[in-house]
């Protein structure tokens, strides 16, 4: 009776302490792999205590046992740290590696392109409240240095914040932005403010290339647009189909609703998208969601962005543009026109709103403001 009584206060034990443990790994993780792993050595654990408890196996055995059974779990543990760590070295090109504040208006580290005149406009008070693409953010905020009052505009929490583009677009249909700056939104952000009952104004105030690009040890240096489509639509697979190596193409998107993935969606151009590489994570609501996986590096993997963005706003690791047509993505050959796939991006804003924020986008739109973009590192859309 004692051994049974020993035997159930340890499982209250190191049942209570696996479930804790089972519970922030969860939190913390949103991994259900890991808290499988927490459970079985829980588990076992329990089993071992058991086994000894009752003399079940010889001592010599049961040392060598619990040894095993450790050194298993220990060796699982460091295999998946190595991994880990391998797999957050190949994730590039990604959104939250972006530190925006490099980029903060009026601030003395800024890395924003400044006018050495004064500019021909100036908004003295009630600037208007700006939100955009990420990829977006050095040039309005560029803006905002040469024509808004001087003050703290935190790119987060300020009238001169980054949202993304699926924020900026929700942030303008509530009428919690004035201007937004994004590449053409998704049929769903049309919708988005179409709902809004009143007029908005797109103006093209720029251009940038839509990239593609692999590892930088892919030998596949250049495609052509009906290949990258073939690619995309699952009807190209294999690397040697587009003269490379022989392996399977790993095609990574970007999640719905970003500039990049709308920019994709007019890119193939009536083709299907297949489904993308996806992770499973945990929703705010406990559900259980499918999210598209982060671009990872695979020497045959392929993804693209906006030019601008990898090549400035994010360490872009060892990763290489793909020419497409023959024709390599750089600031000449969007300015003129010789790389096939240029995105125009716009200045958007509310018919309600004309008069306070109509003259900012005529200033945008004259040599200073085109001026701005093109130094930033995109290419102007007035000659």
């Amino acid at each position: 009776m004692r051994k049974v009584s020993e035997l159930i206060a340890f499982i209250f034990l190191i049942g209570f302490i696996g479930l804790i443990m089972a519970i922030a790994v969860f939190l913390l993780t949103f991994d259900m792999a890991i808290v499988v792993f927490v459970a079985i050595v829980t588990i076992g654990s329990i089993v071992l205590k058991g086994i000894h408890i009752f003399n079940l196996l010889s001592s010599n055995i049961m040392k060598k046992t619990v040894w095993t059974f450790y050194s298993l779990c220990g060796a699982i543990v460091i295999g998946f740290v190595i991994y880990s760590g391998y797999m957050e070295s190949l994730q590039v090109v990604s959104t939250q590696d972006v530190n925006l504040q490099h980029y903060e208006p009026f601030s003395n580290e800024s890395e924003l392109v400044t006018l050495d005149e004064e500019p021909t406009f100036q908004i003295d008070e009630s600037p208007p409240r700006l939100d955009g693409a990420t990829a977006l953010y050095p040039v309005y905020a560029a803006f905002a240095e040469a024509v808004y009052p001087e003050d703290n505009y935190n790119p987060y929490e300020s009238e001169v914040r980054s949202s993304q583009t699926d924020g900026a677009f929700r942030h303008f249909a509530r009428g919690e932005a004035d201007v937004i700056f994004t590449a053409e939104p998704s049929t769903t952000q049309k919708r988005m403010i179409e709902d809004m009952d009143q007029d908005y104004q797109m103006t093209p105030i720029g251009k940038e290339s839509f990239v593609f690009f692999t590892h930088a040890d892919n030998p596949v240096e250049t495609l052509t647009v009906e290949e990258i489509q073939g690619i995309y639509s699952g009807e190209i697979t294999n690397w040697s189909e587009v003269g490379g190596d022989d392996q399977e193409i790993k095609a990574f998107q970007r999640p719905e609703g970003s500039g990049s993935q709308s920019a994709m969606v007019r890119f193939m151009a009536g083709h299907s998208l297949m489904d993308p590489p996806s992770d499973e994570v945990v929703s705010g609501m406990g559900g259980v969601i499918e999210e598209t996986e982060e671009y990872h590096n695979h020497r045959y993997a392929i993804g693209y962005t906006f030019r601008y963005f990898a090549t400035e706003m994010v360490d872009r690791g060892k990763i290489d543009f793909i020419g497409i047509d023959g024709v390599y993505p750089d600031q000449q050959s969007i300015r003129d026109g010789s790389y096939p796939v240029s995105d125009v991006f716009y200045a958007i804003y509310s018919e309600d709103e004309h008069e306070k924020v109509e003259p900012f986008v005529e200033w945008i739109l004259s040599e200073q403001g085109q001026r701005i973009i093109d130094e930033t590192g995109y290419a102007s859309v007035e000659e």
